[in-house]
């Protein structure tokens, strides 16, 4: 038999972070695969041009680093497109900086949007999913969690939390026939991680990887339509297996 061209037809998927760079390509191969999307983002001119642009999603504001937001973006996903089987956590917020440099906002920043987002998006999710019988949750994970680089420890210090949540998780709801799956993910070509740094501490940050040798392990950034590939193959796997950790980056 030949692989259907819609394999998610039928299914609903959330997916944040979605307003631009590697979030948006992943909605566009999850729609293109014919799941019904909700685009999930922080309000910006960037999600109004992403709706824009796709009226066939339902795209809404939502920072998922606030409880409040979440359950109200879960609560119109449900009512105007119906309960969410897929839920996609890819948004994540990168700032560059010394662990002595970190400001008490970046630092509790970084930690609502990267560990607390996702916790508070799988656990408006799973209700949903847990009484179709069935879902699937992807946490976006980061190559940093192996070899975290220097500027970089708190972002992956989130990223691991994340990704031993996800095991924790995973325990916590297979009797549900819920999936929990990490992608974790090297450098993306395109990538809006770095949007938020400053010329000055990117020029720290890359003379760091130099003389530290990290740039040699980081290797050349992937296409986003790559990684978007393997989500879709990650929601495309049959009930009966599950895919706890795959890592796609450069070879």
């Amino acid at each position: 038999m030949f692989a259907s061209t819609e394999p998610l037809a039928g299914r609903i998927a959330v997916i944040t972070g979605a307003s631009r760079g590697l979030g948006g390509v992943l909605a566009r191969a999850v729609h293109a695969a014919g799941a019904r999307v909700a685009a999930l983002a922080r309000p910006s001119l960037a999600l109004e041009k992403f709706a824009a642009e796709h009226p066939e999603m339902l795209v809404a504001p939502c920072d998922v680093s606030a409880p409040q937001d979440v359950r109200r973006a879960f609560d119109t996903v449900a009512a105007r497109l119906g309960p969410p089987d897929i839920l996609v956590n890819n948004a994540a917020l990168c700032l560059l900086h010394r662990i002595e440099q970190a400001t008490d906002e970046d630092a509790e920043r970084e930690v609502a949007t990267n560990l607390l987002g996702p916790l508070w998006c799988a656990r408006a999710a799973i209700p949903h999913m847990r009484a179709a019988g069935r879902g699937d949750i992807v946490n976006v994970s980061s190559e940093s969690v192996r070899r975290p680089a220097p500027f970089l420890s708190l972002y992956a210090a989130t990223k691991a939390g994340l990704e031993t949540l996800s095991e924790g998780l995973r325990s916590e709801v297979r009797g549900d026939g819920i999936r929990v799956t990490v992608l974790r993910s090297g450098s993306v070509a395109g990538g809006e991680i770095s949007r938020n740094w400053t010329p000055e501490r990117k020029a720290e940050f890359f003379e760091a990887l130099q003389k530290t040798g990290f740039a040699a392990f980081t290797g050349e950034a992937i296409s986003p339509e790559t990684t978007a590939q393997t989500l879709v193959a990650i929601l495309s796997t049959p009930k009966e297996a599950n895919i706890d950790l795959i890592e796609v980056r450069a070879i």
